[in-house]
């Protein structure tokens, strides 16, 4: 088992057909979540529809708190959006009387409340049904015919289901952490952060036995034994429990996860249990349009899948410094 986190996963579609700036300004990164059911205008929770710029979502969660006077635990949402972006996300607080705060108190030059609804339930992770993602590419460097081709291949059939690198931390710091909880024993304290490390181990597993089948030809294709989900093959997501894929599919898990099998048994012992990922992610209404020489994406993908799952089969992408 090597400390050398490689975050370099294969292509599905073959090698990138260009560059293009990346993030160039917030709002090259646009993503609005779509709850998938209305509130029922009753309830003990409040709900918040929020656009931010620029801001982290647990920061928000925290204002959020300290404006209503409870405690953090009290505020739900369904996930972290990412930062460096424009997102509208939904909030739920737990305020079952009493006079509500001006909520109003909550904007700012980066922070815009759209909507104040209430609902009987609190907001809990992965609830949400999809995201919707516009995003925009500048001075893109490749012939268009041939990126218009792979975007409609990527269309048909989707692209691998990976954990982004944000996943992993700065320079896989994630995962050097969870080594040393899994391997050394080391205890961590703080809550967020244990779960952090333990969920980045076990969504770069996942990420090797999607490697593995990326090399070999089969990532859309079911194995004899593949667990299925709509008829499409999933990745185990490592935990207690027996494994729940048999045949040449566990065949090929076994071997793609053998060199970290010093991280399984401990993984076992964390609590967590056996699930499984959808191998495939497949955006969904994906449309493109040119702008001058930018390109202009839109797609929704379902709870858990990565954007730049999708832009890492299309381009190279060059990271530009963000200016808030």
């Amino acid at each position: 088992m090597s400390s050398d986190y490689s975050l370099v996963f294969p292509r599905a579609h073959g090698e990138p057909l260009g560059h293009a700036k990346f993030r160039a300004q917030p709002e090259d990164f646009y993503v609005d979540e779509d709850l998938g059911f209305t509130c029922d205008g009753a309830g003990e929770h409040v709900y918040l529809h929020i656009e931010k710029r620029g801001d982290n979502t647990e920061w928000l969660a925290r204002n959020i708190a300290r404006l209503a006077g409870v405690e953090t635990r009290d505020v739900g949402y369904c996930g972290l959006k990412d930062r460096h972006a424009v997102t509208r996300q939904w909030f739920s607080v737990y305020f079952p009387k009493g006079d509500e705060p001006d909520w109003q108190a909550l904007n700012s030059e980066s922070v815009t409340l759209l909507a104040v609804e209430r609902h009987r339930q609190k907001l809990r992770r992965g609830q949400h049904k999809s995201n919707r993602f516009v995003i925009v590419l500048r001075e893109v460097q490749a012939q268009r015919d041939a990126l218009e081709q792979r975007l409609q291949t990527v269309a048909r059939q989707g692209v691998p289901n990976y954990f982004g690198e944000q996943r992993f931390g700065i320079d896989g710091g994630n995962l050097a952490a969870a080594n040393r909880m899994l391997i050394e024993g080391i205890k961590v304290k703080n809550r967020h952060k244990r779960s952090l490390y333990l969920s980045s181990a076990r969504s770069y597993l996942f990420n090797q036995v999607l490697a593995a089948r990326i090399d070999q030809g089969c990532w859309r294709t079911p194995l004899p034994g593949d667990v299925l989900v709509d008829g499409a093959p999933t990745g185990p997501l490592w935990g207690r429990g027996r494994a729940l894929s048999d045949d040449k599919a566990l065949a090929l898990e076994e071997q793609a996860l053998a060199p970290w099998k010093p991280w399984l048994e401990p993984l076992e012992f964390t609590g967590l249990k056996q699930d499984r990922r959808a191998l495939v992610s497949l955006p969904q209404q994906l449309s493109w349009q040119w702008l001058g020489d930018d390109l202009q994406l839109a797609f929704a993908l379902g709870v858990g899948a990565y954007a730049t799952a999708v832009l890492r089969e299309l381009l190279e992408l060059q990271t530009e410094p963000i200016m808030l």
